[in-house]
């Protein structure tokens, strides 16, 4: 990407370009978190695309299914190399069908574009297929009856890199309650031979503090190094 290109996104972010003040000094080389795999059961251990999206369209397995207006199964490439999981859907999403939708998925837009990727060359899923009402954080059941889709998802498209935003995501991913700040700038793997992960902030929550938009640059930067070892 050209410096010129790099310059117009990350002001479409609304962060200010560096300007260098003498050698920063070397970063030192991140962990690599490992955690236990989950696996899928029932048809979505073994389901094709078609079978998944059926399988999320019908599904009953938590009470969401009642407050509904539209699953959210997920949207983009489904061999890109990047594969970006969020928390929930929003009522946005809920309207639509479609993850990061709205100012946070304008954002989202924004922070790939400023890496190079456009939207449709990454694939973009949430933890739950589900909004929960007014837009609530999710309960462990949720999550926990939600995740194989997701799972399932991550093995079809089997991305270079996954990259999770926000904290909600993260956790429940990763099958932690450590911080958001103790999980970013780190390398994590679900079950030793899985894609890396890596984590940053939501956009929604970049929204509201946009002083770590510039963190939020950094971890991209990082995961696209991440990416780039592969």
């Amino acid at each position: 990407m050209t410096s010129a290109r790099r310059k117009a996104y990350l002001e479409a972010m609304q962060i200010d370009t560096w300007r260098r003040r003498g050698s920063p000094a070397p970063a030192p080389a991140p962990s690599t978190v490992t955690v236990p795999a989950q696996s899928a059961p029932g048809e979505a251990q073994t389901a094709d695309w078609a079978g998944l999206e059926r399988l999320v369209v019908e599904c009953r397995r938590c009470a969401l299914c009642e407050t509904r207006r539209h699953t959210v199964f997920g949207v983009g490439d489904r061999r890109a190399n990047w594969f970006v999981v969020g928390e929930a859907p929003g009522a946005d999403e809920d309207r639509q069908g479609e993850p990061f939708v709205g100012r946070a998925g304008q954002l989202l837009n924004a922070m790939l574009r400023a890496i190079g990727l456009p939207r449709d060359q990454v694939f973009i899923a949430n933890v739950l297929k589900c909004r929960p009402p007014n837009n609530r954080d999710p309960l462990a059941r949720e999550a926990a009856a939600c995740l194989p889709y997701l799972e399932r998802q991550l093995a079809l498209v089997a991305p270079r890199l996954v990259l999770v935003v926000g904290r909600i995501a993260a956790q429940n991913l990763l099958a932690t309650d450590a911080p958001l700040a103790q999980l970013r700038g780190r390398v994590h793997r679900r079950g030793g031979a899985g894609p890396p992960i890596v984590v940053t902030y939501h956009p929604a929550y970049l929204l509201r503090t946009p002083s770590d938009k510039r963190k939020a640059w950094e971890d991209l930067k990082f995961a696209r190094e991440v990416a780039g070892r592969g």
